[in-house]
């Protein structure tokens, strides 16, 4: 038994290595190992990119900042007449007294003209710091093209409506068209557009529209002392009581929200018309200064009290009230108006913050508006 075991066992190897020298015919050499030599000097430099690839991306940033450029220059030039528009053809801004008593701005000889009529732009003589801010917008302008933005010159955007509805109310007023004037081919005039415009926001005026009570069953824990329908009464009441008293005696203005509903309330007929009637007695500066500070900030009651606090047709109202002064002895300006028409604003960043670039951007966009209307409708004859 043991030798046929040792027999076949033997046999098996024999197979086995036959079967593992069939893989490869070569015999078995082993590798030779080098030494590591080390060789003086600094190391081998980086090696660089070909020169063709480097001048393709080169040439690729230099075709892009070309056409930027070129997209750039297309943007500027779309205006006629070219290279003329990108260039200030004035050297001095000045303000000068015309024969009928009245300011107009010079750039050098040419006075500045309003651009619907083309007849030189005609400030009143009780409007001095007006004609002034006017000659300093135009004054600060670095080419002609700039003057066609309305943005860069907004007084002078304000003073040339003020001007437009002066001359049609004039050409209203009298039996034949003024030259100049816009009365002869307009059906409806300039200042029922205005009017016909404010009034719609008398019944979702800022003022008026106060947040809804909380519920009876509120935590008292989680509510914010004062409510922000405290603060919103708060500032209204006094305006509402200045308005109703020595404005507009008689007339009721309700809040234009109530009863947790989204829909406002309107005002009452009889409020409307004694608004609207207010409304077109204003001479054409205080109604285009009513204008501007209530598209501002989409309050007529705010708007009709910075006018009656500053408007040259008011000033024997303010000296019968005590030149104007509130209970604390300050006058209605420009941070009082923007407060009363952001409360709400106010408020919610106040609990959760300002959006940067946003929040603050509005906030001095409505006082630099609201000081645009004061210095329209303000005159030296005031005071």
């Amino acid at each position: 038994m043991s030798t046929v075991g040792v027999s076949g066992t033997s046999s098996f190897h024999r197979i086995s290595v036959l079967n593992r020298r069939c893989l490869h015919a070569s015999s078995s050499v082993f590798a030779n190992p080098l030494s590591i030599t080390s060789h003086p000097g600094p190391p081998p430099t980086p090696p660089l990119p070909a020169a063709s690839q480097y001048g393709e991306r080169v040439d690729r940033r230099r075709h892009q900042a070309e056409l930027i450029k070129r997209g750039q220059d297309m943007r500027t030039e779309h205006m006629k007449p070219g290279s003329a528009m990108k260039k200030r053809f004035w050297k001095g801004v000045g303000v000068k007294t015309n024969p009928d008593g009245l300011y107009t701005i010079y750039l050098d000889d040419r006075p500045v003209r309003n651009p619907q009529t083309r007849v030189p732009l005609a400030i009143p003589s009780s409007k001095p710091h007006l004609a002034t801010a006017i000659a300093l917008e135009w004054d600060l302008l670095t080419s002609a093209q700039q003057a066609l933005r309305a943005h860069l010159i907004p007084l002078t955007s304000i003073a040339s409506r003020a001007h437009d509805l002066a001359l049609q109310d004039a050409s209203t007023a009298s039996s034949k068209p003024i030259p100049g004037s816009m009365a002869s081919h307009q059906s409806r005039t300039i200042r029922d557009d205005i009017i016909k415009t404010l009034l719609p926001y008398l019944d979702t005026d800022t003022l008026l529209c106060w947040a809804p009570p909380p519920p009876n069953d509120a935590d008292p824990t989680m509510m914010v002392v004062p409510t922000l329908r405290d603060l919103q009464a708060r500032v209204a009441k006094p305006i509402i009581s200045y308005l109703t008293t020595s404005v507009w005696p008689g007339v009721e203005l309700n809040p234009s929200l109530d009863n947790r509903s989204i829909i406002p309330i309107q005002q009452p007929q009889e409020t409307r018309d004694v608004i609207r009637g207010w409304m077109t007695g204003l001479n054409s500066w205080e109604l285009v200064a009513l204008e501007r500070a209530v598209l501002a900030g989409k309050s007529l009651c705010v708007a009709a009290r910075l006018l009656c606090e500053w408007g040259e047709s008011f000033a024997d109202v303010r000296r019968a009230l005590g030149n104007g002064t509130s209970q604390e002895g300050q006058r209605f300006g420009i941070e009082e108006a923007a407060q009363a028409c952001s409360l709400e604003v106010m408020w919610q960043t106040g609990r959760w913050g300002e959006v940067e670039d946003t929040h603050d951007v509005e906030k001095e966009d409505l006082r630099s508006q609201f000081g645009r209307a004061i210095l329209v409708a303000s005159g030296t004859s005031q005071v």
